[in-house]
């Protein structure tokens, strides 16, 4: 069982000041895996205050040392990103496919980001003389949550360093494994003392004391979108900056002239991502009423196609749900959708028989109304709701019919018609005839209505000055 008890603050791996510990169990085969020393609102004091002090130097520092860093890291992340997968499958189940893809993408954050700071626009002198600079804000507070941990710090990490800021962190304590191999990464590439400060620690004090403290000038935040309207609320009172990713219930809408032999396949692909344990996970599905008994079959058929439970498989796909917390969470959804009369169609209450972990079976819902709880909140889990429309219209009216607006999906062979459907949809990102971004860069993280603010990258870590 590893043990955790040191924290990257400072350029140096301390012993914090909390005491409170956290035993780290695997969610697929419910064996202790690890304890982390949590740290207290002091630790977080501490790494607020040596970040500040490395901003003074680090904000001056010049476009080529900044490539460097970003260069480095990348370097070391590469050098250690088997061990990095095996983390991941481990501490959280997910399958070593996604693993893999994930860290690909975390480490190459690093370089994509580097060449976007090449070619980055930093001062622009007017025709009379003045300037447009862009300074790098201060002191940055990032949360990330545990369904992507390494992914999600490193694209929160590359733009800030990119600009100039210097960052106080705290991932999730449920990754503290995963968390503790990349700060040996960022220690191995050598960061400048106090660039990159990691505080392990739970929201309710480590993260709230970082969005409340005067020296934080912006908090980047991805998780609920309750805690985000809590954090918002804080940052409200210092007007301070802020970068929020949060929760969706994204639709994908089933064009009548798709080819159902892989829009269908996809669509559960989408849905039951990471074991629908994503924000983007397309977990409301509209079909044409005219091929809902079709479709229904197609569902059935192609979800015994998708492999489920061993992990450390290629081909496997689904996992294991994080921990019991997630597990009886996506239970009592699935009760609800019961009692408020949702018809399943396929998965229900329950464990998937001959699987020890938490692995909650892969559930679809038909008869669901659009008022149903199923139907309207992030469940962050297998579950699937069938909905069917009439025409075009009816679909992108009951689709946008949420508070949400992260992600959104369109399936059809006439892609000019299904352009023009997905960009009727209101959300942040919306994919047609696909379920991930598959092209290389930093995409705007851009989350309509309850969903977020988004970010656009390294401008949102500036400063905007005019002199004239």
């Amino acid at each position: 069982m590893k043990k955790i008890d040191r924290v990257y603050i400072n350029g140096e791996f301390v012993k914090p000041h909390g005491t409170k510990t956290l035993v780290l169990t695997n969610p697929d085969t419910l064996e202790s895996i690890g304890e982390v020393t949590l740290c207290d609102k002091k630790d977080a004091a501490f790494a607020i205050k040596c970040a500040k002090d490395a901003f003074k130097t680090f904000s001056k520092t010049s476009i080529e040392e900044r490539a460097q860093i970003l260069q480095n890291i990348y370097e070391a992340m590469s050098r250690r990103e088997d061990e990095l997968n095996a983390a991941a499958v481990m501490e959280y189940g997910s399958p070593i496919t996604a693993t893999r893809g994930r860290t690909r993408f975390a480490k190459n954050v690093f370089l994509t980001v580097k060449e976007q700071m090449g070619r980055f626009e930093f001062e622009r002198v007017l025709e009379d003389g003045s300037k447009i600079l862009k300074a790098p804000l201060g002191v940055v507070a990032a949360i990330a949550p545990w369904n992507a941990n390494y992914t999600h710090i490193c694209q929160k990490l590359a733009p800030a360093i990119a600009a100039g800021c210097t960052v106080v962190f705290k991932p999730s304590e449920y990754s503290a494994i995963q968390t503790q191999i990349l700060c040996e990464c960022f220690d191995e590439a050598r960061v400048p003392k106090g660039l990159i400060n990691i505080v392990n620690g739970i929201g309710e004090e480590v993260g709230s004391y970082l969005v409340a403290h005067k020296d934080i000038a912006l908090i980047n935040f991805t998780g609920s979108t309750k805690v985000g309207r809590e954090i918002s609320k804080s940052a409200a009172k210092m007007i301070k900056r802020t970068i929020l990713e949060l929760g969706g219930k994204s639709a994908n809408i089933i064009l009548d002239d798709a080819d159902l032999t892989s829009a269908i396949p996809n669509a559960l692909k989408i849905a039951f991502s990471n074991s629908g344990q994503a924000c983007h996970a397309g977990s409301r599905l509209y079909v044409p009423k005219s091929k809902f008994d079709l479709i229904c079959e197609l569902l059935v058929e192609s979800l015994k196609e998708i492999k489920i439970g061993n992990i450390r498989d290629e081909e496997c796909y689904m996992g294991p749900l994080v921990n019991k917390t997630q597990f009886d969470r996506v239970q009592e959804y699935i009760a609800s959708g019961i009692k408020e009369g949702a018809k399943i169609l396929v998965g229900g209450l329950g464990r998937l028989e001959g699987l020890k972990g938490y692995y909650a079976k892969p559930t679809i819902f038909t008869n669901v109304k659009p008022d149903m709880k199923i139907a309207r909140e992030e469940i962050f889990g297998p579950v699937l709701c069938l909905f069917t429309y009439k025409d075009e219209q009816e679909a992108l009216r009951l689709a946008n019919d949420t508070i949400y607006g992260l992600a959104g999906y369109v399936s059809g062979t006439d892609l000019e018609r299904a352009k023009r459907v997905a960009e009727q949809i209101f959300a942040g990102w919306v994919y047609i005839n696909k379920g991930v971004y598959e092209g290389k860069g930093v995409i705007p993280h851009v989350g309509a209505k309850q969903s977020g603010i988004g970010t656009n990258g390294i401008d949102d870590y500036l400063q905007f000055r005019f002199i004239s």
